[in-house]
Order: C-alpha cells, then structure tokens, then sequence
C-alpha cells in the first residue's frame, strides 16, 4: 500500500477574533426635579471614567438633545481622549435596576466610531420620556441610576483553534444528583426539626459543607436524640429549608420576600459557617439599601461581621439627605441600641454634613 493511500486526512481550523475590553459606569442623577430646570439641548456631563484602556463621560440632557425631543431625557457616551484612529465601541444604556445578575448582551448593538470631536457621542435621544419615568418605580427619593454598558473593540485577528472534539463532555451535574438526594430523602441519616416542621438529610452531606454541622453530627458537640431528630431554635423553617438547598446544590431557590430572606440566611450562614452562602446573601443585601432598610441591614452586618455590606450602607448614608432621613426615622434608634459601636463613625460623618 502506498504511502499516499494510508494517510489521514489533514484536519485545521482557524477563527476570526475580535478582541474586546468591557465594562459598565453607573450614573446616579440625585435631585433630579431640579435638573428638570436645564435648557433643552444643554446637558450635565457625568465624571469622566475608563473602559478598555480610554476615557470616557455621559451627557446627560434631561429635556432632550433637541426641540424634537423636549419630553425624552436624552443619554450620550462621549470619547474623552484625543486619538488620530477612531475607537470603535459598543454601548447601551438602562436603569440599573433592571439589571438582575448578568450584564445586558449588546451584541445586537451598533458599532460606532468614536472620535475626538468635541461634544461628539453616541447614545439615544429618546431614553424615557420624562412623564414615564415620574410615575415608575425606576425613580426613588427623587433619583435614579443609569448604567452604561460598553464593549471597546481593541482589534480584529486571525488566529487558529482546536477543531471540534469527536468526543463532547457534558457540564458537572452532581448538583443536580445531590438536589434529588434531598428531595427523596433516599438515605437520610438524620431529621431536623425546625419552627414546626420537619427535615430529612444525611449527615455526610452537611458535614462537608459545614464545619458545624460536621462538630453537630459526628464531634463533640454530637445533636440528636435516640430517633436521630436535631431541634433548632431560632430560625425559620423556610430558611432552613434554603439552607438545606444551598448545602447540597450550592445555590438558592428564588425567595419570595427577597430582602428579608437574605437577611434570616446570612444570620444562618454565619451561625453554620457557611462562608460563601454568607457571602451571597451579603453581595445580595448591597442591591436592598435604601432609606427604610439601612438601619437593620446596617445593624446586621456589624453584627455578623460583613465588612463589605457595612461599607455599603455607609456608602449610602454618605449622601446627606440619606443621612438625615436615617436620623429622622425609628430605625435609627434600633441602630443606637443594639450598635452602639456603629455610632461613632456617624457622629462623625453628620460633623461633615
């Protein structure tokens, strides 16, 4: 047989790659009945920030670019840098609270040319008409964020890649196996009673997850009578049963009452040292600061340890009227009773008001 005849055919594959740098800047308008007082087609520009290696700022023209769009509030990106090749780049504008999880997809967007040209951007001159927005949920305690997604694209390239596997391996599904572990209860080891109901799992399982459990079960601090049933006190059972969830799937079922299920859970994780659902529920609690919850979610992560979560909510009431509004309400008197160590840094923030 011949040389020829006994070779394998040649296999190669190449892409066409567009190389990006993304990032988003979020724009809080505070006040803003007053900025209503702003001539059509004038604007106030945000502060300039940076995404793929350039500067950039928002125009923000609250009775619209032009006379055609008096009643819209109009949003523009603007290049801040002076270049001689113009940045090609992505973007799109939205609330901020419309945002859940993932950034938005802009691959539907328009690729745009941005130069030097003074006063010169891209963006929507209808965003939302101003009457829209006065009477939806989007605008609160007289402001609303804007977030400003953009995709700079840095170059085009031709590179090679592995051509397809012959052999394709589906994603870990072992959260999914352990899910239904729980649900059927197949096995179980061990019944928790919580808040009048009842919870079969297996002891192994919340071992691992939890160096409490792990002492509860099997250690010194052994739980559980005859029958193998653990009482706990002081929690939910909806919230043990998310914990529950969490041990042995590593994610949450969607809560009801979102804000005060993330707190009770955070309370739960710290208690059963439960680092990365602590975690969750603290990055979770950032999204629910506002002037009628900053004094318990403040209280709670002093309480619990959360540095992250306390810089947030002190964040927030380094806007004086959040401040005010805090000092005015009940819950700065819950604050002063069970944090009194919190006090301080108030007083001293009230002193720069």
């Amino acid at each position: 047989m011949s040389a020829i005849a006994s070779s394998k055919p040649s296999r190669s594959a190449s892409a066409i790659v567009a190389s990006t740098a993304s990032g988003y800047h979020l724009l809080k308008i505070d006040g803003y009945t007053r900025t209503k007082g702003v001539r059509t087609g004038d604007k106030i520009k945000s502060r300039p920030f940076t995404v793929g290696g350039h500067k950039w700022h928002i125009d923000y023209h609250p009775n619209g670019f032009n006379s055609e769009d008096a009643d819209y509030i109009s949003l523009f990106l603007v290049l801040d840098d002076n270049v001689t090749t113009a940045v090609k780049a992505q973007q799109r504008f939205c609330f901020a609270d419309e945002v859940k999880g993932q950034a938005p997809s802009l691959t539907s967007a328009s690729i745009n040319n941005y130069t030097s040209q003074k006063g010169w951007g891209w963006g929507t001159s209808t965003f939302i008409k101003r009457a829209e927005l006065e009477k939806s949920n989007h605008l609160k305690d007289d402001s609303f964020t804007i977030r400003c997604d953009i995709v700079v694209i840095q170059e085009y390239r031709a590179e090679d890649f592995t051509p397809t596997a012959f052999v394709s391996v589906a994603p870990s599904d072992l959260h999914q196996h352990l899910g239904d572990l729980l649900k059927t209860e197949k096995g179980a080891d061990v019944v928790f009673e919580v808040g009048g109901e009842t919870f079969a799992a297996h002891r192994c399982v919340l071992a691992a997850r939890s160096p409490v459990f792990s002492a509860e079960l099997f250690g010194g601090m052994k739980e559980g009578n005859t029958a193998g049933v653990v009482r706990i006190d002081d929690m939910e059972a909806q919230v043990f049963k998310a914990l529950l969830c969490f041990a042995y799937t590593d994610s949450l079922p969607k809560p009801e009452e979102e804000d005060v299920m993330y707190q009770h859970l955070l309370v739960a994780a710290d208690r059963y040292n439960m680092d990365r659902l602590k975690s969750i529920c603290e990055e979770k609690l950032c999204n629910y600061i506002d002037v009628g919850t900053v004094a318990t979610i403040l209280a709670l992560a002093e309480q619990h340890h959360c540095e992250g979560l306390k810089n947030a909510c002190l964040h927030f009431l380094g806007t004086p009227a959040n401040l005010r509004a805090l000092l005015d309400s009940d819950g700065f008197d819950h604050l002063s009773r069970s944090c009194p160590s919190i006090m301080k840094k108030l007083i001293a923030m009230l002193a720069f008001t």
